[in-house]
């Protein structure tokens, strides 16, 4: 049909991601693009300054215009009202990383776990030779080597102040770090009877003084430990299983999950909240819409230092609320079972959605920073996407040749990048849901990777013990 393509009227509405309307139902051609209803949804809403947003029409968004990608692309028909949902998205735009501007060597085994500051400016990673090490990001060259650990450090994780680095080891203890001289802050933290699996520390806008961190361990406990007095404060017992991760919520509670197939949620004095069951196999991962803020503190993508505790405070506050919007916190939850759950944890013990499609274990999930979009990791090669909100799924991204270990966001939430059995990273377009680019150079198995709060650099590390900085 020829006279298809011929643009005609369609009465469209604008409506927020919340279901409120913004401004009359409108008669609009049908070849109208992003970049007009961009200009039309501006207006309406006064913005002084010009904001991006993205539009979509029942999930599916208008990349080129209305007619090429609604009408014709989802066959709709002209005749009914379009509800348009629009969305806005970040000022900043990260460029993606497409070279590796240098190879640390230093570790003697595989780097396990690499991490960037709050503010962007320092990185750090964990290794299974017991060190910790810090690197100087300016010359790309390594700063400081952290002894003390007598096995391998399985996770690292900064205060959301960026003033104090936690490691956790297979040796069962916690040890904490000062990053600007790298030097031990006092005696371990022990007591656990097995090795640390996760931490996590308190988010900033409920203790601005950054010192209560959370340490889960494989024998079955967490343990809250007051950093800056250094003991225990409390021990959350209940799991019957292994501690596979911690989270501490921006409500103020912590959240784990066990290979007993649960995931718990205490309150903030150790009592038990309640306990969310539906795996039907070990839970290996966990993921909060607002992780991204609750890492970063008080530091946005320009990394500006906060100019003292109450202010930093203020800042970590507003940015929290911000980013979890109107509606409740989410989590999500990965399984050894192939699926993952999303939660609304605190209005409701059953899960928004089960979440299936992974062929193979389910190793680690990821919410955008925006909140809006989940990604996961599993062992079946493929990254998958959902939906944020409702745990639907959106596509595959395919290209990995084995397993995929990990996933993360570029500050914007435009780019994902994920770290493979394959020895590659791969950097996916959001926009277009495809590979944008492939980065090797890494000789065996990447087991960890991150992408600096700024958007201006990735780390990664691995089985080659070369840790690996990649730049636009």
């Amino acid at each position: 049909m020829a006279d298809s393509a011929e643009p005609t009227a369609v009465l469209a509405q604008f409506q927020t991601a919340d279901g409120e309307k913004t401004g009359p139902p409108l008669s609009l051609p049908s070849d109208v693009t992003a970049e007009q209803l961009s200009v039309l949804i501006n207006k309406f809403l006064e913005n002084e300054e010009t904001h991006p947003y993205s539009f979509y029409v029942d999930n599916k968004e208008v990349v080129r215009s209305i007619q090429k990608d609604i009408i014709e692309g989802e066959q709709r028909s002209a005749e009914e009202t379009l509800v348009i949902v629009y969305q806005p998205q970040a000022f900043f735009k990260v460029r993606a990383v497409t070279r590796c501007s240098s190879s640390m060597t230093g570790h003697t085994e595989a780097v396990l776990s690499v991490s960037f500051s709050p503010d962007g400016s320092k990185l750090a990673s964990g290794s299974g030779d017991t060190t910790v090490r810090i690197w100087d990001l300016a010359t790309e060259t390594p700063q400081f080597t952290c002894k003390g650990h007598k096995n391998w450090v399985l996770s690292i994780s900064w205060s959301p102040d960026g003033k104090t680095l936690a490691s956790g080891s297979m040796d069962n203890t916690v040890r904490l770090w000062d990053p600007m001289t790298g030097k031990q802050i006092g005696a371990p933290l022990a007591g656990h009877r097995k090795w640390i699996t996760s931490l996590a520390w308190e988010p900033l806008h409920i203790n601005p003084k950054a010192n209560r961190l959370a340490s889960s361990s494989k024998d079955g406990t967490v343990r809250v430990w007051d950093t800056t007095l250094r003991r225990c404060v409390f021990t959350l017992a209940g799991h019957t299983a292994a501690v596979t991760c911690v989270k501490w919520g921006g409500d103020g509670r912590i959240y784990t999950s066990s290979q007993d197939k649960t995931i718990k949620i205490w309150n903030s004095d150790g009592s038990l909240h309640k306990t969310l069951t539906g795996h039907a196999h070990w839970v290996n991962t966990l993921a909060f819409s607002t992780d991204f803020v609750l890492r970063t503190g008080a530091y946005d993508h320009t990394g500006k230092e906060p100019a003292s505790e109450e202010d930093a405070q203020k800042k970590a506050l507003k940015r929290y609320n911000e980013a979890k919007g109107k509606g409740p916190e989410r989590l999500v939850s990965g399984s050894d079972d192939f699926t993952m759950f999303l939660w609304d944890p605190l209005n409701s013990s059953k899960p928004i959605e089960r979440m299936t499609g992974h062929q193979k274990v389910v190793n680690h999930v990821s919410f955008s920073p925006d909140g809006r979009l989940i990604a996961s990791a599993s062992f079946d090669n493929s990254v998958k996407l959902w939906d944020g909100k409702t745990g639907k799924f959106i596509a595959s991204l395919r290209g990995h040749v084995a397993a995929v270990y990990q996933v993360c966001w570029s500050s914007d939430s435009r780019m994902l990048l994920s770290a493979s059995k394959d020895s590659t990273l791969k950097i996916w377009d959001l926009r277009t849901k495809k590979l944008k680019l492939e980065l090797p150079g890494h000789a065996d198995e990447v087991f960890t990777v991150d992408w600096s709060p700024g958007g201006d650099r990735v780390a990664s590390g691995g089985k080659d013990r070369v840790l690996k900085l990649w730049k636009h």
